[in-house]
């Protein structure tokens, strides 16, 4: 890759089913889209495009029908859903946990405006800062070194999105942020090594590629780490698989749309129809899932809000413009892993991706929704109990997220 500043990319706005479409060549022949169920008048972008062959794709979709808002705003709230929010609906401890705990974020290339953004993000919502100087936020290269990549839009609006998700679940948490050269596996898998070298217990991965027959020695090389909770990105192209998804060693996170609601919850969830899910072509299935309609790896394992019509507030300047509504996989996946973070520590020759399996009734179960149709219908099709696009359910506090 060219070592050159990329210029920001021209972005055209795309209806749902459209994005879901193009996606689709991600997640495998599998994949099916289900543009009916999507919002016909509502305007997304994927942030990363579809990438080359053997590269990675982040999955963050951007509201192209919100206008974005710059700055800090006082007479305004800005549109989707904020920390308060995400901390409601998921009866996350959030004020009293995460002190001393450090979440790592994976993506490629460079944000450069990624900590003056999050100081506007964290400062609108009464967070507390999260700065360099005052040594919450850290930012490395995928070998832990201070000369950082390229930079990159697309990439750069991911890092702004997993960086607010963290913040929003999980303020007290310390966060680091590793950029890689590239986007592919062997520099982002590089990246997880280094994040849990620098002292991360907690790893989010909010991009996802085709699984192909590397996948077992990529889980070897880069998801093998006891102790660690490392989260993936099911993917936003409907009914499929992508990996690091179907990678047994970390938490598959779906997705579900989030809407505020009567009860006792006031919150109301469905499977959102470009979520990842399906059955691994390639990758053994581990002991945590006894699911009986795939003999292999079935993703996902749990879900967050992801559908970009109930998309989350994210702050981004670098070449977009300031406050967007942001939907995709993206989103949950550093939800859930500041859900681990929140949870505690995990013991160090534990699977933190078996933790759900082991407390399935802490979870919110989703019972409705679809992101295409499958045979058997529970990989595509929400329902009681464990299922493809939301996997055991959202988080209802963390005790789904601690050893049980």
């Amino acid at each position: 890759m060219s070592s050159l500043t990329l210029p920001p990319r021209r972005r055209l706005p795309l209806a749902v089913g459209t994005v879901l479409a193009s996606l689709a060549v991600l997640a495998g022949p599998s994949a099916k889209a289900d543009p009916a169920s999507a919002h016909p008048r509502l305007s997304v972008v994927p942030a990363c495009g579809t990438p080359a062959a053997g590269r990675m794709a982040c999955l963050a979709l951007v509201r192209a029908d919100v206008a974005p808002q710059q700055g800090r705003l006082t007479s305004a709230v800005p549109p989707g859903l904020g920390p308060d929010a995400l901390q409601r609906a998921y009866g996350l401890p959030s004020a009293t946990g995460g002190s001393g705990q450090t979440v790592a974020i994976v993506v490629a290339y460079d944000n450069p405006r990624a900590e003056a953004d999050l100081a506007t993000y964290r400062a609108q919502y009464g967070l507390p800062p999260c700065t360099m100087a005052n040594g919450c936020l850290r930012k490395v290269n995928e070998n832990g070194g201070p000369r950082l990549p390229a930079a990159d839009v697309g990439w750069g609006e991911e890092a702004a999105l997993d960086l607010d998700m963290v913040s929003a679940a999980c303020p007290n948490c310390r966060i680091l942020l590793v950029e890689a050269s590239a986007p592919d596996m062997e520099a982002l898998g590089a990246g997880v090594n280094t994040a849990v070298r620098l002292g991360a217990r907690y790893v989010s991965n909010s991009y996802g590629g085709r699984e192909d027959a590397l996948a077992t020695r990529y889980d070897a090389a880069y998801f093998t780490h006891p102790g660690v909770a490392i989260t993936a990105a099911s993917g936003d192209s409907g009914y499929g698989t992508m990996y690091p998804a179907t990678s047994p060693r970390v938490t598959a996170v779906g997705g579900t749309a989030l809407r505020s609601a009567g009860g006792s919850r006031g919150w109301t969830e469905v499977a959102w129809s470009g979520a990842g899910s399906g059955c691994s072509e390639f990758t053994a299935k581990p002991g945590r899932q006894r699911d009986t309609g795939c003999g292999r790896r079935t993703i996902t394992d749990v879900s967050a809000v992801a559908d970009p019509a109930t998309g989350v507030a994210v702050y981004d300047t670098y070449g977009v413009g300031g406050w967007l509504v942001v939907g995709g996989t993206s989103a949950s996946a550093p939800i859930i892993a500041a859900a681990y973070a929140l949870a505690g520590p995990p013991p160090a020759d534990s699977d933190p991706a078996s933790f759900p399996y082991a407390n399935a009734g802490a979870l919110h179960d989703v019972t409705f929704g679809s992101n295409g149709s499958c045979d058997p219908v529970y990989l595509c099709t929400a329902g009681p109990g464990y299922d493809g696009p939301t996997g055991l359910g959202t988080p209802n506090g963390v005790t789904a997220f601690q050893a049980g």
